[in-house]
């Protein structure tokens, strides 16, 4: 087999057209936070390292099982048991080996929070839907330190998102979790990701979603998905043009049902549409 040697401007030659080499240049310097490697964190960090960004931070605590297989990026046979920031640190650098990746495998935390943003353009959700006590603490941090934070959320078939912009709405403005409990807040943060809940329409099997065991179905075409349009987003917020919505506007698109939409909800989850909405979710979705 021939050896080929690296090359950036070679390997991500094709973006070009639809931005500039300058602008290619400027993706190469950025560098993207992703916390949480699963479902939707995996496929975030590939497509954004196919976009050419030069740097990340990464963390997950977890390893890759079996469970893993229909949708997340990585998991496959030979990495049963291995943590997933190796396996996706390994194949990111396989599309870059110039690629500055550094990972934090005990996960975000308190303890290594500063660390993990520090010198970071962008931050991009990847964690676990049920993961509130660490998508708390991020969000947060982000909103501090005026980083942007994108969070694009694997729902049915398609994919809900929401951007956190500095100066604008926060993620704790919007959701308004404090003083909830976990199933309070897994309806909460259900509802506020997608206000028009197209994915419901068609789920053929309603014990499978139980926000208070935390647990779930999901599809690997939801996840591509995310990955598609959070990367799209890290674009335009990296470059500065184009079009940024932000929170309390988000947008959903379902391609089961081939629908868009976009939602505005001022006050966020505290907004009346919402609050009725989550009511009436608490008693369909409640223990039972």
């Amino acid at each position: 087999m021939r050896s080929v040697e690296f090359n950036y401007d070679q390997a991500f030659s094709r973006n070009l057209g639809w931005v500039t080499p300058e602008e290619q240049r400027c993706l190469r310097s950025k560098r993207v936070a992703i916390a949480g490697l699963g479902g939707v964190g995996g496929s975030h960090l590939l497509t954004l390292a196919r976009l050419g960004i030069g740097s990340f931070h990464i963390a997950d605590l977890d390893v890759f099982e079996l469970a893993n297989f229909n949708r997340q990026a990585g998991a496959n046979m030979s990495s049963i048991g291995r943590p997933k920031v190796d396996v996706l640190a390994a194949m990111a650098r396989d599309i870059n080996p110039a690629l500055d990746v550094r990972g934090f495998p005990e996960g975000v935390q308190p303890a290594n929070l500063d660390e993990f943003l520090q010198g970071v353009d962008l931050y991009v959700d990847g964690l676990d839907f049920f993961a509130f006590a660490a998508r708390e603490l991020v969000f947060s941090a982000c909103h501090q330190r005026s980083i942007p934070a994108v969070t694009v959320a694997p729902l049915g078939m398609g994919a809900a998102l929401l951007n956190f912009l500095p100066g604008q709405m926060s993620f704790d403005e919007y959701f308004r979790w404090r003083g909830c409990g976990e199933f309070e807040k897994a309806v909460r943060f259900l509802i506020g990701l997608a206000p028009a809940l197209l994915q419901r329409a068609y789920l053929v099997d309603a014990a499978r979603v139980d926000l208070a065991s935390q647990r779930g179905p999901s599809t690997v075409m939801a996840c591509e998905l995310c990955a598609g349009i959070a990367a799209t987003e890290a674009l335009k917020i990296l470059l500065g043009r184009g079009k940024v919505t932000a929170a309390p506007r988000g947008t959903q698109y379902d391609a089961y049902r081939g629908k868009f939409v976009t939602t505005w909800r001022p006050f966020g989850n505290d907004n009346p549409l919402q609050r009725l909405a989550i009511a009436v979710a608490k008693r369909q979705l409640g223990i039972r």
